[in-house]
């Protein structure tokens, strides 16, 4: 299990009331499972329109099964945003 620090921004941010937080997660999907569990409500809705990064890449299409994750890393949690 790696420690990753998981960032919310915008939507993501306000659904879970808390800027960061830590979780222990091999990989994403492990990752937003707990932080569904952590915030049950909005948050689960919110993350259904979220984009990723891990690490500073982004996911893209991937399952997130499949993306590993380090510890020490960083799971960057992006809703759509308005605007250019």
């Amino acid at each position: 299990m790696a420690k990753v620090t998981v960032r919310y921004w915008a939507a993501a941010k306000a659904a879970a009331g808390v800027a960061e937080e830590p979780h222990d997660a091999a990989d994403l999907a492990e990752a937003l499972r707990a932080a569904r569990e952590r915030h049950p409500g909005e948050l689960v809705r919110v993350l259904q329109r979220c984009s990723f990064l891990v690490d500073g890449d982004p996911v893209g299409t991937r399952a997130h099964e499949t993306v590993r994750l380090a510890d020490g890393g960083t799971v960057e949690v992006l809703p759509p945003f308005a605007g250019g």
